[in-house]
């Protein structure tokens, strides 16, 4: 099966991430900040989420195994084997 959900989330926390990194980085220094002890947390999360999607996404499009009859995946390999417990 082709669909892995490491691929979507990655790019939900890279659209998030990306925008409050981008918010962070335009408002950085400005009065808002002031609760937060003047710590940009914008664009701290922003960077986090944004390292975390690119990585999730990464994962998710890299290619293993081929999908095929020629190469099957490791526990395909042997459909009379029985598997140990």
């Amino acid at each position: 099966m082709g669909l892995d959900i490491r691929v979507p989330l990655g790019l939900i926390f890279l659209i998030i991430g990306g925008i409050m990194g981008v918010f962070g980085a335009v408002t950085h220094g400005e009065a808002i900040y002031e609760k937060s002890l003047g710590i940009d947390l914008n664009l701290t999360w922003g960077a986090f989420m944004f390292v975390f999607g690119a990585i999730m996404f990464y994962v998710g499009r890299r290619n293993k195994w081929q999908d095929g009859p020629m190469t099957p995946r490791p526990w395909e390999r042997d459909p009379a084997a029985k598997p140990r417990y």
